[in-house]
This record gives C-alpha cells, structure tokens and sequence, in this order.
C-alpha cells in the first residue's frame, strides 16, 4: 500500500499529481488549518508538506507514524529539535529561489531609496505640482556601500547584482567569511559594528535562530547611519520591531525596505502602516508562479523520497 502523506496547503495541480503517483494524500484546500484538524490528519501521516506550520511536541504526540516534515521554503525555524529525537526528518527548499528573492531585495532597495512608493501614493492623490521638487528627492543606489548580514546563497546573488549592476562598495558579515566570494565577486568581510556605521543601505538576510533573534536592535539602528537605508527579508524575529520603529520615528536611519514582519499578517494598528519612510511587502520574497511551482516539486520528491526511506536532497542541516 503507498504511504499517506497530509498536505496543508493548497499546492498547484502538477505536485498534487506528482505526489498521488507515490502516495495516498489528503489536501487542506485553505490557507490555515486550526491545530484540532491538522492533528486528526496527523494521525497516520507518514509526511507533512508544509510551509510554516509550527512543529511541537504537541504536534508530534498525535503523528506516531510521521517520518518526514518537508517545508516549502528556504527557512525551517518552525522546526523542533524534538523531531530528531523522534526520527523524523526535515527538508526544506534551498537553491531555486536565490535570484529570485535577491531580485526582490533590490527592488526594496531601489523603491526605499527613490521613494518609489510613498511617491506612487502622492501621485494618486493629486499632490504633483503642490510642493517643491527639492521635498521629492530621493538619495543614489549606485556608488553607494551596501551591507550585507547573512551572506548565503541569496546574499551572494545580491552582492552580485549590487557589485556589477550598481557598482556599490559590498561588506557583508557572516558567521564565517567566504574567501571564494571575496575574491569572484570583490566583497569586503566586517565585523557587524564596522558594517552599521559604513553602509548606505544594510540588507538582513539571516535565518531565524535562537542566536539572530532580534539582532537588530537599538542599539544596532543607532549605529547606522542618519542617511542609511535597512532592507529586511530574513524572517521578522531576526529585528526588534519596537526599536526600527522608533529609529523610523524619530530620524535614527533615513528608511526601510520590510518583506518580514515579528507577526503575520500585519495587525491594522502596527505604526508602521503610518509611517511614509517604509515600504511594506507581504512576506512575498520568493512569490513568482515559476519558483513556487519548483519549490513545491522539491518540497514534494524531498517527502516522497523520506517516506519511501530514500535520504531526501535537501535535508537541513540539523539532519544531515
């Protein structure tokens, strides 16, 4: 008999046929699934394909047959270490979107810097002509030091395009250096400090962990400078968002570039809905229909291979 796997989320045509040819499947055809649902599908699911769902103990006392729990994304801090314990493995999706979220780092880069959207709103609303064109300046990409934290995959496609596309200077903290990246694409290693004080723009691409939990904070902002821009699009946990708030408030960085936020979606009453110095995205980094029809295939044949106890491609690196 094939293996029974749980989908919990709506996924293209293609992967659901795909997955029936190995396995017996359930689909949740929504958005969210509540915990008393998704736990009665649990009961006998030898794979979870999934995004963000959070991954307890809870979770996994009502899946005693579980063996794999395949993410579709890059980022899998919605992992428990309690998993390994258990046997069961994690893969997620690297590699397929790189480009893609680093094309979306720069375009926050670029509508944060000319203002692009606080100025698509003024147009709408019939202000052009009502004010002087000194009060609509925006401030120079090219030429200018961008700071990357985090340099991964992602964070290598970025330096690239900003090296070779705008001719910026390029630092980058990392937990190691990457000498191979130094010398190919021409990006200086700093320590986080050294980064903060020299960038025009700081680009956060890190993955949430325990270590990067609010890495960016006030004390962080206030080393930045006055004119310099911060772009995340890590995970929303890896700021202090209270802390960007007020550096957005009160002239501590000139703005922000925001895919991620500490939660999701959005509440209505987050200030930084009001604020014109942000240019707010969501958490759409790597939304194209070709890289999410790819990530969902590898999300896929990463949960058929663990259920039929192949070693799936993209384990993280906690199972490898």
């Amino acid at each position: 008999m094939k293996p029974y796997v749980f989908i919990a989320k709506p996924i293209p045509p293609e992967v659901e046929q795909m997955i029936g040819e190995h396995c017996r499947y359930d689909i949740w055809k929504e958005d969210t699934i509540s915990k008393e649902e998704l736990y009665e599908k649990m009961k006998d699911a030898e794979g979870l394909l999934t995004s963000g769902t959070a991954i307890d103990s809870d979770l996994l006392d009502h899946a005693p047959k579980l063996k794999v729990v395949s993410n579709n994304s890059v980022g899998y801090d919605n992992f428990n270490k309690e998993m390994k314990k258990r046997g069961v493995v994690g893969t997620h999706t690297p590699y397929t979107l790189d480009d893609t979220v680093a094309d979306l780092a720069f375009s926050l880069i670029l509508s944060s810097a000319r203002r692009v959207a606080e100025l698509d709103r003024f147009v709408r609303a019939g202000k052009w002509g009502t004010v002087e064109e000194e009060s609509l300046f925006g401030m120079d990409v090219h030429h200018q030091t961008l700071g990357i934290i985090g340099m991964g995959r992602i964070g290598e496609q970025a330096a690239k395009r900003a090296k070779f596309g705008f001719d910026m200077d390029v630092l980058y903290y990392n937990r190691s250096r990457k000498p191979d990246a130094e010398k190919v694409l021409g990006v200086t290693y700093a320590d986080l400090d050294t980064l903060l004080k020299t960038s025009d723009f700081v680009l956060l691409i890190t993955p949430l962990t325990d270590e990067t939990y609010h890495m960016m904070g006030e004390r962080e902002f206030r080393l930045m400078k006055d004119t310099a821009f911060f772009v995340n699009i890590s995970r929303g946990k890896t700021v202090d968002e209270k802390a960007l708030i007020r550096a957005l408030q009160e002239g501590w960085i000139k703005g922000a570039g925001l895919d991620v936020f500490e939660k999701e979606p959005v509440s209505e009453d987050n200030p930084l809905l009001q604020l014109e110095n942000v240019t707010l995205l969501p958490h759409i980094g790597s939304a194209t229909a070709k890289i999410r029809l790819n990530m969902f295939s590898q999300a896929a044949q990463n949960m058929i291979d663990a259920v039929y106890g192949r070693t799936p491609k993209n384990l993280t690196k906690e199972f490898q």
